[in-house]
């Protein structure tokens, strides 16, 4: 944000100045901090057209149709910027690179050095020559290449920071071709853009697949580059009755991406017949029709103007939203327009009005921005263009460009900050239109209509504005991303291995290490990461004060495109050794794989049972095990496989399993899901927020993992530090929330279930106090998660503390069922889940009240449970 600033500053530096000779300057400083800009984000670019505008219009009498094509010159400079300069440079490098090491046999980064060289003397030359020549374009065009390239080189930081090997050092581009996959950001794939598939066509066969750009490695002992997945076929071709000009609906990565887009996009298809392995099929293929609804009610209404109009109109709360009337959804304060799109907002349940982000500003900056772009347009309609193309280019145009999927993991509201910047011009420019109309009225030129025009505006944007937003804006004193970090590596034995998954469970623990010099004992793992060779490289080093991982496998045996996917054949019935297996690929890179004439290298693994001997007197000898268990130590740990493959990450965990012997604990985080535990879970013990893997069969006595090590857990959490959640002003959003929610159910509910279940009744009420001390309601709302806890108040017989809670847990699940029921039959359909959710509730409630006999509990909510039940089963 602050680079458009900073290039709409300067720019209007330069056209006050224009005629000044020395002027130029300030364009060579725009072209710099674009190079500058570069290395923040890409975004920053989209600016250019703009520019280019005020630079047309500065120096040339405008018409129409140059108008048009200094709009196509500015996009052809950001196109030439985006797709040739930035990568070409980075490419050419890395090819010259290739070709000084492999062909001339000279050092590695000989290459790079002398590609560089000849840039700069390249540019250097040519800026003498063209001077000394009189040459004013040529030579103009050199300096703002020279200062383009100067800005760019701050990318140069990310090869030099990467070969320094970094505790933290994603996707190592210590190369020149390691440094053009970083750029072009090869790990997140393509999407089409103006030509590509729908979401349903079938593939085309795969001698129609086209080639992608070889991956190189450095390789030490060869001194040279030597290409270790050429990626021949590699990328997909479709059968060409499927593709289309423009595709919105094109991604089949995940089955959900195919009912979104048949919602959204209201896909009814045309049939086509279709031959897949040898069988008459017949697809409806979207029509262009249906492409383009998909693209204006999803990408464009509910990615870009639903984040436009919670800058400018307001906002129903800071919940995710998937186009349900309950979440994430635009609201201006003006009820009977909400009641339009929301249905009736007057029924809210209490936590959606007394959500932190619900901020009304009831239209009222939209307008004013729509004054001051009228007024603009009326008074300079080539300013006017200037800022629409800014406007334009960073909103609709990345809309465009991004063709997201749908059910984003996020919101992504922070991409289109550009857009609502120029906006936000208008609505300055807007404050200058109520200024003028106010001097129409009193028919007098002086400084009293500017005063009261700065007052009304000022009271009726910024300060609503700002009244509304700062209780959600304010983040001061909000330590949770910390403090849940630190219970992720307090949970953990000395020395301990920590597999995680996402970014909310990973980035903190790396900023308590890194920061802090927190648990720098610990090595986190991230198993999202363990996907790539260069992670697993990293692994294998020591970081901190952590040791190595125990990887058996040497570098050819998981190089990129080496075992990335792992196939499952079942050919050995009987459990196989693991360890057995990793001696096997460690001596022979190619044993358990196959070469198919088609698709190429084929890895898999030849069972689908594996086990991993344990050394009891070993495991007795390191302590690891709790006294009470020591008895129940199990001979082997088996893996049982249930699927057609695995991952490359899932080989690194085997292989780290196969090896430890024990020695380094090994955790998983409660939060990385069942596919990342590849089948452990009946060796997991909970001691916090992880799961410790012993060589003890665990049997769970509830939906969740494993079992809890009480004593372990309970003296964890009595250490833990909460992040300050309880404080009445500190804003929690959703994602902290969520976090908040798990601490109270999954670590404080099942150790207290645990302690009861061990007739630790004092402990477990200690513990289900802290929990509701330090997790209030008024900061972290009840829904189902609240459950656990109120079980264990009731078992531990303090039915006065579970009481209360019962009761506002049925008053919440009727107040939620009463909104929902309030809405017409089409949106209160889409909330079917939570339907299920608020009755299954209520229900608990009244479970647990019958048990424990509590007839008023009984007798307040048992007809309104009937009724909402009645209205489920027979209107959904």
């Amino acid at each position: 944000m602050i680079f458009h600033s900073y290039y709409f500053w300067a720019a209007t530096k330069w056209e006050r100045n224009a005629d000044d000779p020395h002027s130029f300057k300030w364009l060579i400083f725009i072209v710099f901090l674009i190079g500058l800009a570069i290395g923040v984000h890409l975004l920053n670019i989209l600016a250019i057209p703009a520019i280019v505008l005020i630079f047309y219009y500065r120096k040339y009498k405008p018409t129409t149709k140059k108008t048009i094509w200094a709009l196509i010159i500015g996009i052809v400079i950001l196109g030439l910027l985006f797709m040739v300069i930035i990568p070409g440079v980075v490419w050419l490098a890395g090819k010259i690179e290739i070709f000084f090491v492999n062909t001339l046999g000279l050092p590695f980064n000989s290459g790079t050095i002398f590609f560089f060289i000849f840039v700069i003397g390249g540019i250097a030359f040519a800026i003498w020559y063209t001077q000394k020549h009189k040459l004013l374009l040529a030579n103009s065009i050199w300096l703002a290449l020279a200062f383009l390239l100067i800005g760019y080189s701050t990318f140069l930081i990310l090869p030099i920071r990467s070969n320094a090997d970094t505790p933290i050092n994603e996707n190592a581009p210590k190369t020149a071709p390691a440094l053009l996959a970083y750029l072009n950001r090869e790990q997140y794939g393509t999407t089409p853009l103006l030509f590509g598939p729908y979401f349903n066509a079938p593939y085309a066969p795969r001698s129609e697949w086209k080639n992608r750009s070889p991956v190189y490695e450095k390789d030490e002992q060869a001194k040279k580059y030597i290409i270790i997945d050429k990626r021949e076929k590699s990328m997909p071709a479709y059968d060409k009755r499927f593709t289309t000009f423009f595709p919105r609906m094109w991604s089949n990565q995940e089955s959900y991406h195919e009912n979104a887009y048949r919602d959204w996009g209201k896909v009814k298809g045309v049939p086509i017949r279709v031959n897949v392995d040898g069988e008459t099929k017949v697809i409806y293929k979207p029509t262009f029709i249906e492409n383009l609804r998909f693209f204006f009610t999803y990408q464009v209404g509910h990615m870009y103007v639903r984040y436009f109009f919670w800058n400018f109109v307001g906002r129903q709360n800071d919940i995710q939203g998937h186009g349900d009337p309950m979440n994430g959804n635009w609201e201006s304060g003006i009820t009977f327009i909400d009641n339009i799109h929301l249905g009736n907002t007057t029924e809210y349940p209490t936590y959606m009005k007394e959500n932190r982000a619900r901020n009304h500003y009831y239209f009222l900056p939209l307008i004013l921005g729509l004054v001051g772009l009228f007024y603009q347009l009326n008074k300079n309609s080539k300013n006017t263009l200037v800022i629409f193309m800014l406007f334009f280019m960073t909103g609709l145009a990345i809309v465009i460009y991004l063709n997201q999927t749908p059910y984003q993991p996020r919101e992504r509201d922070y991409s289109y900050v550009g857009s609502t910047y120029a906006y936000a011009m208008w609505i300055g420019l807007g404050v200058l239109a109520v200024s003028d109309g106010i001097k129409k009225l009193i028919k007098k030129e002086n400084i009293a209509a500017p005063i009261i025009a700065t007052i009304i505006t000022l009271g009726l944007v910024p300060c609503i504005m700002a009244s509304e937003n700062w209780d959600d804006h304010n983040r001061s004193n909000r330590y949770t991303a910390r403090d849940i970090a630190k219970m992720y590596l307090d949970s953990c034995e000395p020395n301990a291995i920590l597999f995680t998954v996402g970014d909310n469970d990973t980035f903190p623990l790396w900023y308590a290490q890194e920061v802090e010099n927190h648990r720098t004992d610990i090595r986190v793992a991230n198993l999202s990461l363990l996907q790539t060779d260069w992670y697993g490289d990293q692994m294998k080093r020591k970081v901190y004060l952590s040791d190595p991982l125990p990887i058996s496998m040497d570098h050819i045996a998981y190089r990129s495109g080496t075992r990335d996917i792992i196939y499952i054949f079942d050919q050995i019935k009987e459990p196989i050794n693991l360890i057995e297996y990793f001696d096997i690929i460690n001596n022979n890179n190619d044993a358990f794989a196959l070469n198919d004439p088609v698709f190429g290298r084929l890895d898999y693994l030849p069972g689908k049972v594996f086990y991993v001997p344990v050394d009891k007197e070993k495991v007795l000898s390191l302590g690891i095990v709790p006294e009470k268990y020591k008895d129940s130590i199990v001979d082997s740990v088996f893996i049982n496989i249930n699927r057609t493959a695995i991952t490359k990450a899932q080989l690194f965990l085997l292989d780290i399993l196969a090896h430890s012997d024990w020695e380094r604990p090994i955790y998983f985080s409660t939060t990385s899901g069942q596919e990342s535990y590849m089948g452990l879970e009946k060796y997991f013990f909970q001691e916090g927020i992880t799961y410790h893997l012993l060589p003890v069969k665990a049997n769970s006595i509830d939906m969740y993992a494993g079992v809890v090590n009480t004593e372990v857990m309970y003296d964890n959490f009595m250490k833990f530090k909460w992040g300050n959640i309880k404080d009445p002003k500190v804003y929690l959003d959703e994602t902290n929330l969520r976090m908040a929610k798990t601490l109270r159910s999954i670590v404080s509910g099942r150790l207290a279930t645990y302690l009861i279940n061990e007739n630790k009744r004092d402990s477990a009420l200690k513990v289900l106090n802290i929990a509701m001390e330090e997790l209030p309601e008024n900061k972290v709302p009840y829904d189902l998660y609240i459950l656990p806890i109120i079980e264990s108040y009731l078992n531990v017989g303090a039915l006065d503390l579970a009481k209360p809670i019962m009761q506002r847990t049925a008053d919440i699940s009727i107040e939620y069922l009463k909104y929902i029921y309030s809405l017409p039959a089409k949106k209160h359909r889409l909330l079917d889940l939570d339907k299920q959710q608020y009755l299954f509730l209520l229900h608990s409630v009244l479970r647990y009240a019958d048990q424990y006999k509590m007839k008023d509990i009984m007798d307040t909510y048992m007809n309104q449970f009937e009724h909402y039940y009645h209205l489920y089963t027979t209107k959904g």
